[in-house]
């Protein structure tokens, strides 16, 4: 998340509205319902970590231990086994 200065983002008429209220702290403004992503879409994170699934998959599928994986993505055997399941 980043920050910005209300000073630089708002109108002056609300800008010294909102001082009336909260001077000198921070306040969150979420965004709109309709413009919500779901975690890890904007940032690729979600795909990410698809890819990697399917690696660990494609790997397991070949032959690699569950042991050889957990070294290979420093995930536990739970987790490998998780995303073997998940992804056949």
């Amino acid at each position: 998340m980043n920050y910005k200065n209300g000073r630089d983002v708002l109108p002056p008429r609300l800008f010294k509205e909102l001082q009336k209220y909260i001077p000198g702290e921070l306040i969150y403004i979420p965004k709109r319902t309709d413009q919500k992503s779901s975690w890890g879409e904007l940032s690729g994170t979600r795909k990410l970590l698809a890819d990697r699934n399917e690696e660990i998959y494609r790997l397991f599928s070949n032959g690699w231990t569950i042991t050889d994986l957990e070294h290979k993505y420093h995930l536990s055997g739970e987790s490998i086994r998780k995303i073997i399941v998940k992804t056949r």
